[in-house]
């Protein structure tokens, strides 16, 4: 064990000199591996940053809210396609009266108009402050227990206010924050399109995504929000973008939960047995589950561009040694000479090439790591570092060394020692 140790120290120290002595053919040699691995790191950095901050607005969206919608993610994630999905019925208020009333475990039924993609943008102004185009979403009274959703000031308009299609609204933080910036927003107008509606209340920040605002949006009645905005169109088809959230009764199961609307939706849409469900229910571990696929499929993605410079670097690495046998056969014929056994000129040589690639790996852990950690610093974008991907580019780089210079050891290996003693 100690022969092997020491002889495992001695090869060690022998890539080292090598690399000591050919420092620009080591440094180019390696660029390959240091790329792809810094790509790697670097870039999972960013999406497993951009992944944590997605899961943490999703989850605001309630750990046991249920939603029944037209169309969702979850119809998209599944194949199937949005012409065939808008030929779906429209989910109406007697649908949500429904559930309410014949489903046992529903404690909250709230609704939302203008959901998604089909949300209204508008522009807000108050005096001479004006907000850039954000999302107006009808909903009921209920939305801020539905969506786990608290106030910063003000109130949430109430029932009667629906019913009555008040011109009411409730900003959320952002265009409060632009209209507002220095004065109680509480009963004063804001004018968006042709009308004029009182602010009632604002909504508490919450965590948004890169690349977008969670705050930039405000909410108001969804019966005037239908008396407001037309509905849209497409192909011809009316699509009433209405969306159905439901609560349960404490202690129910959402399982319970989702079994009984799944019941009521299907008499209500009078679907036999053998037809599929032409709604969708959604929970926020549906939406996470589709999210964490697509970043899995976008680092999976990523790792196989990242080994096309990981494969150029290895090419690289077996030129270089092949070049390095030529070079040291002199020196590989005295070893021989002096009673060194293949596998241990195999050894020699397998190692300077892994140790060449890992220290272009560990070059591409530092570089990568820097640069999640410098657009987190300049830009506030949120980084992860995983353990995983150091352990992932280590082991690719130390891998490229295997076997890329497997050839060039076996070639040292099997030269002979009187021939390589002759050679100048």
């Amino acid at each position: 064990m100690a022969f092997r140790s020491g002889l495992l120290l001695e090869v060690l120290g022998m890539a080292v000199d090598t690399l000591r002595g050919n420092k620009m053919r080591s440094a180019l040699t390696i660029i390959g591996v240091v790329i792809g691995v810094s790509s790697i790191v670097g870039m999972t950095a960013l999406i497993r940053g951009f992944g944590d901050s997605m899961e943490t607005l999703i989850r605001q969206l309630g750990s046991d809210t249920v939603y029944v919608s037209k169309l969702s993610i979850a119809s998209f994630a599944s194949g199937k396609k949005f012409l065939d999905l808008i030929k779906r019925p429209n989910l109406s208020e007697d649908d949500a009266r429904a559930i309410k009333e014949l489903c046992p475990s529903v404690n909250i039924v709230g609704l939302q108009l203008g959901y998604g993609g089909f949300a209204h943008q508008d522009v807000f102004s108050y005096k001479d402050q004006t907000t850039i185009t954000m999302a107006v979403v009808g909903v009921s009274a209920n939305f801020p227990e539905t969506n786990y959703l608290t106030m910063k000031s003000g109130r949430f308009f109430t029932d009667f206010e629906v019913q009555h299609r008040r011109n009411v609204i409730v900003l959320g933080w952002s265009p409060a924050d632009v209209l507002f910036p220095s004065v109680d927003p509480i009963g004063k107008n804001v004018r968006f399109g042709k009308d004029e509606f009182t602010v009632v209340g604002v909504l508490d920040k919450r965590p948004s995504p890169i690349g977008g605002n969670a705050d930039a949006f405000a909410v108001i009645p969804h019966t005037t929000w239908a008396k407001k905005y037309e509905m849209p169109r497409i192909r011809g088809l009316l699509m009433r973008p209405l969306m159905i959230a439901v609560l349960p009764h404490p202690g129910i199961s959402r399982d319970q939960l989702q079994k009984e609307i799944e019941e009521v939706m299907r008499s209500r849409h009078h679907l036999k047995l053998d037809q599929e469900n032409d709604f969708d229910i959604v929970t926020s571990d549906v939406v996470m589950k589709i999210f964490d696929q697509l970043t899995q499929a976008i680092v999976l993605a990523l790792v196989v561009i990242s080994s096309i410079a990981l494969l150029v670097g290895g090419i690289g690495v077996m030129a270089i040694m092949t070049i390095s046998v030529t070079e040291r056969t002199r020196e590989i014929g005295v070893r021989k000479a002096l009673g060194a056994r293949r596998r241990e000129i195999l050894w020699q040589f397998l190692i300077e090439a892994v140790f060449l690639t890992s220290l272009g790996g560990i070059l591409g852990i530092l570089i990568g790591s820097g640069i999640g950690l410098t657009v987190n610093f300049f830009a506030g974008f949120p980084v992860s570092l995983p353990w995983w991907s150091f352990a992932l580019g280590l082991s690719f780089s130390g891998t490229v060394g295997i076997f890329f210079g497997i050839v060039p050891a076996i070639k040292a290996a099997r030269l002979d020692p009187i021939e390589a003693l002759r050679y100048e």
